[in-house]
């Protein structure tokens, strides 16, 4: 992420020069007692995750371990801020063994919020489109293609996430027995471990059948991106001036995260070039301010968890290497 940033500002100052005082003032003169407040409901959030995740379980564990989810997560999401996408995969493998279930299983509950975050992200960005199109407000290149294309992009991938959440519910049997049966072609033995990973997963997908199972995941849902937006707002008023409405900030937080989901052409991914992208062609403002500002929120967002993942992991008896280690175990 700091390296796309690196990219955009390059590009940037090739065009037109960086007034790295102006961005220099702005991170002096933020106000520190909102800063120190964001971090409430951006650390909520990870006590959201871990909630929602204790439903995913709840099909085979019907009480699971709060704190330990907890630390797996905080863990987890450390080890995105440090090896990137490999540690994807350290929590759900974290999870499973302290739990002790299948590591099969917590991948599915891993694919589970994902298309649960997903849906709320589009929902988020569905509400900042139309605001956007409302008003009526003129953007530059590099956004128009989000415009035309967004609503169209946003139905088709709502309409294929609640395919797959259906198919989760009430057609996971049935794929469970076309798979085994299309892989008996596999030797004994690894057919047999091969229906016993399909089990474990389909088995990570029960909860997609309960109606009070998914409320709750819903509802979670709900809870974790209204701390986000909390997160935004308190951000928003540690540095004047940037957004200065709840609209413009449900608006900002919509599009980045659309912008992260998908590769917008000339754009690409990376949440703090799309956050510059849209500050600057948007609201207007100064490329100088939304740099700042766009590292400021990636820090909070992504960063701050750093050190208390890192002691809970030595706690734990982890260290660096061994995090890397599970999670380049966990994508091959």
């Amino acid at each position: 992420m700091v390296a796309g940033l690196a990219w955009f500002l390059h590009s940037q100052l090739s065009q037109r020069g960086f007034d790295w005082a102006l961005a220099g003032r702005s991170i002096s003169g933020l106000h520190g007692r909102w800063l120190l407040l964001s971090l409430i409901p951006i650390f909520g959030t990870y006590l959201g995750r871990a909630l929602r995740w204790a439903v995913f379980l709840k099909p085979m564990k019907p009480d699971p371990g709060i704190g330990r989810i907890l630390s797996a997560t905080i863990i987890g999401f450390t080890a995105i801020a440090l090896f990137g996408r490999p540690g994807e995969f350290v929590r759900p493998y974290l999870i499973a063994v302290k739990e002790r279930v299948p590591v099969t299983s917590q991948f599915a509950a891993w694919i589970l919020e994902r298309i649960f975050d997903l849906l709320m992200a589009l929902l988020v960005f569905a509400f900042a489109l139309s605001k956007v199109n409302a008003s009526g407000i003129q953007v530059g290149s590099k956004l128009t293609w989000v415009l035309a294309m967004g609503g169209r992009v946003v139905a088709a991938l709502c309409v294929f996430l609640l395919i797959l959440l259906l198919s989760f519910r009430h057609f996971s049997v049935p794929i469970q027995r076309g798979l085994t049966a299309a892989l008996r072609f596999l030797p004994d033995a690894q057919h047999a471990r091969a229906e016993k990973l399909i089990a474990t997963f389909v088995q990570g997908m029960e909860s997609t059948r309960s109606d009070g199972a998914l409320l709750a995941v819903f509802l979670y849902s709900v809870l974790e991106w209204v701390l986000i937006a909390a997160c935004y707002w308190c951000l928003a008023h540690a540095f004047p001036g940037i957004l200065t409405s709840l609209v413009d900030v449900l608006i900002f937080m919509g599009f980045v995260s659309f912008g992260a989901i998908i590769q917008i052409p000339g754009i690409g991914g990376g949440v703090q070039v799309v956050a510059v992208i849209v500050l600057t062609e948007l609201f207007g403002v100064r490329l100088e301010l939304a740099t700042s500002f766009a590292f400021l929120t990636w820090f909070l967002t992504f960063v701050a968890i750093v050190p208390f993942g890192l002691i809970l992991a030595l706690k734990e008896g982890l260290d660096w290497h061994s995090l890397r280690r599970i999670g380049q175990e966990a994508v091959q």
